[in-house]
């Protein structure tokens, strides 16, 4: 089957049963652009919390597309957007993980020639404890982890063991990947809010159900590259679009423009939508295109 196709029948799905926990995988994507956006609305005692994680979101995620939402108690029977739509990380043509801290989001490509890709929303480092830029392998994968508890934390909370059993308590949750940096694992979580937030001392969190799947994915020796990209480029079929995402101290215009250059796009850019999307910032992909100026079918 086709992948737009499967994707329209995927949201076919979505509008008649509500929202359902699923993995965003993307099979033989050939554009920059995957996904397609959607809207839900809001049911009684619903927050856009439970909301995103039931869409494979994280809280960033849709706090953003929704600024006008209170992500606690969203009006019974509001219109959320569903940002299910993603320009892929910049230099992720190839095999293996891009993290993207600036989206918390988490891209791996697999596949012949990496031409499939599975995406999830992540936790990262807290301020003072921000997870390390670079590149990094898989080390060593982890069923039912205990945790070591490393003597930071321990100082900070000394009333927790050396080391945690396995269990509903394990911060690591049902499975780990250490990489080549030894601090760092990404892992499961017993605190699935925190997904979408800096919450963490410097690892990656997946929510439950998707630590499991890529856990399956990802074999020991896959390369991690873990970057900051607040500004993301694409063209897919022959338009070009933008997402910005919110956070640090960026020079977004500058930043922009540089992307822009480098991919020899300046004449096919709209100024106007290009402002616009940089001073909201919903972390959606918003189309940047020049319009072309309309033929007068007026009489001579």
């Amino acid at each position: 089957m086709p992948v737009r196709s499967a994707q329209l029948l995927v949201i076919f799905w979505l509008l008649l049963s509500g929202p359902p926990a699923l993995a965003v995988e993307f099979s033989d994507y050939s554009q920059d652009v995957v996904g397609t956006p959607n809207h839900y609305v809001v049911k009684r005692g619903e927050t856009l919390i439970e909301i995103a994680r039931a869409f494979d979101l994280g809280y960033n995620e849709i706090a953003e597309a929704n600024p006008g939402d209170d992500p606690f108690t969203p009006k019974q029977g509001a219109m959320i957007r569903i940002p299910l739509e993603w320009v892929l990380p910049d230099g992720s043509r190839q095999k293996g993980m891009v993290i993207n801290l600036s989206e918390m989001r988490l891209y791996f490509f697999h596949g012949p020639k990496g031409r499939s890709v599975s995406t999830f929303p992540i936790g990262i480092g807290a301020e003072g404890n921000e997870t390390p830029l670079g590149r990094f392998t898989v080390v060593r994968k982890s069923a039912n982890p205990a945790w070591n508890v490393p003597p930071s934390i321990r100082r900070e909370k000394p009333d927790l063991p050396a080391t945690v059993p396995p269990g509903p308590d394990n911060p690591l949750g049902s499975h780990a990947m250490r990489l080549s940096k030894g601090s760092i694992l990404i892992h499961g979580t017993n605190k699935p809010w925190g997904v979408g937030r800096k919450a963490s001392h410097g690892c990656i969190r997946l929510y439950p159900e998707d630590i499991t799947r890529l856990y399956q994915l990802v074999p020991v020796g896959a390369r991690v590259t873990i970057t900051r990209q607040p500004v993301k480029l694409g063209v897919t079929n022959g338009r070009v679009f933008i997402e910005v995402h919110k956070g640090g101290e960026v020079d977004y215009l500058h930043e922009a423009v540089r992307l822009i250059r480098a991919r020899k796009l300046l004449l096919r850019i709209d100024p106007a939508g290009l402002f616009t999307a940089l001073r909201e910032k919903t972390g959606v992909p918003t189309d940047i295109t020049l319009r072309e100026p309309q033929r007068s079918t007026a009489p001579r």
